[in-house]
């Protein structure tokens, strides 16, 4: 067990640290933005911990319990231990752990997921090797989500009051 200790001690040298809830979600986002990733993609909000050691990539989130989470746009339930970690690199994230995904009636380590060349995909691979692709716009965040839907809102009134204006006499 000590060995195990003075492992992870090395993994986390050097790292930038964040402790509480609000401080590590932002953290969180602008990893997630940096690396290329939508913001939903890692959907963890209550994080007690983070770090992220820039000279290696390696990163990890700790939450007070594990979290489950389901993606409406991949219909796909996933399951947060309560420690995530991955060694991170510009639109991937690999040799990941903490996190499974429910696929018929059994739980799939994901080991990795990167984005890909065209963007418009995230690629997720399991433990075994086996992967599956879904669009990013599967992982927008909720509040991402609810500004587009302003912004659609905002669009359609704008388009109304012009056809209004133009109909006036």
């Amino acid at each position: 067990m000590a060995g195990s200790v003075a492992v992870e001690e090395g993994r986390r040298a050097g790292a930038e640290v964040v402790h509480g809830a609000a401080e590590c979600y932002q953290h969180s986002l602008k990893m997630l933005e940096e690396l290329g990733f939508p913001k939903g993609v890692l959907p963890l909000k209550n994080l007690e911990e983070c770090g992220w050691v820039q000279a290696t990539g390696f990163v990890w989130m700790k939450q007070r319990e594990p979290y489950e989470h389901f993606f409406k746009g991949t219909n796909t339930r996933v399951r947060y231990d309560r420690e995530v970690t991955a060694y991170v690199e510009s639109r991937r994230m690999k040799r990941m752990t903490g996190v499974r995904s429910r696929q018929v009636m059994l739980w799939v380590p994901i080991t990795e997921m990167s984005m890909q060349p065209d963007g418009e995909k995230i690629y997720f691979k399991s433990a075994v090797g086996i992967g599956r692709a879904f669009p990013v716009s599967a992982f927008v965040d909720d509040d991402e989500e609810k500004e587009e839907e302003e912004e659609k809102k905002l669009d359609e009134e704008k388009m109304n009051g012009d056809q209004k204006a133009v109909e006036a006499p």
